[in-house]
């Protein structure tokens, strides 16, 4: 789980791709409202019923192993004003996978973007919406240089196509085979160089990139 980072007028925004989605730091944007108590700024906002409710709604939407009558208990607990919860309490107890709280260096409390973003929200609504505009942004870098990588491996491999055909025609192929024969030796051939450039067949690779079936035919 490698972090990433995106600039929000001024304050550094630390995120990392989880299991199931991008996972954004709480205590990052609690810095943007004050750096000293980030803890505080979190576990004040777990006492709200709203992010109660957010939190549990959330998890029984995407987490089959919730315990939902431990949120209940917590549900009914919220906002009187004894009641304190911490991220690791919500986790532990409920089973909870929405936030996460890592230890170390980089450690702090991490939450689901959908999550987050609510957490933004309640920082500040336009700190919220820099932090979507950022966070887009970044997706969309991300995306451009994928689509970027997966053109060069197509060019490369259109170029070592016809070399490697030339090779297989000069090399490879008795006279004597028939057409079908022929055909079987440059699929085979063509695959190797599949497996090398894309690490699968032209069979996978068509069905996990449709629009490249049929590319070198």
């Amino acid at each position: 789980m490698k972090n990433k980072k995106i600039d929000v007028k001024g304050t550094t925004i630390t995120f990392f791709k989880g299991e199931i989605d991008d996972y954004i730091s709480l205590t990052d944007i609690a810095r943007y409202k004050d750096s000293a108590n980030t803890d505080t700024i979190i576990q004040n906002w777990l006492r709200n019923r709203n992010t109660i409710e957010l939190l549990g709604f959330w998890e029984q939407m995407y987490n089959p192993d919730f315990k939902p009558l431990e949120f209940e208990g917590f549900r009914k607990q919220a906002g009187l004003n004894s009641f304190v919860l911490t991220p690791k309490r919500w986790i532990e107890t409920t089973n909870a996978i929405g936030i996460i709280s890592k230890s170390g260096r980089y450690g702090g409390t991490f939450a689901h973007k959908d999550i987050a973003f609510e957490f933004a929200s309640w920082i500040s609504i336009e700190f919220k919406l820099y932090i979507i505009k950022e966070f887009q942004r970044l997706k969309e870098e991300e995306s451009n240089r994928h689509k970027l990588d997966w053109n060069l491996q197509r060019t490369l491999a259109k170029i070592n196509y016809t070399i490697h055909t030339d090779a297989i025609k000069e090399k490879l192929i008795p006279a004597k085979l028939t057409k079908a024969q022929t055909s079987l030796v440059y699929a085979t051939e063509a695959d190797l160089l599949n497996m090398a450039l894309f690490g699968m067949t032209a069979a996978d690779l068509a069905t996990a990139k449709p629009q490249y079936q049929r590319q070198y035919a």
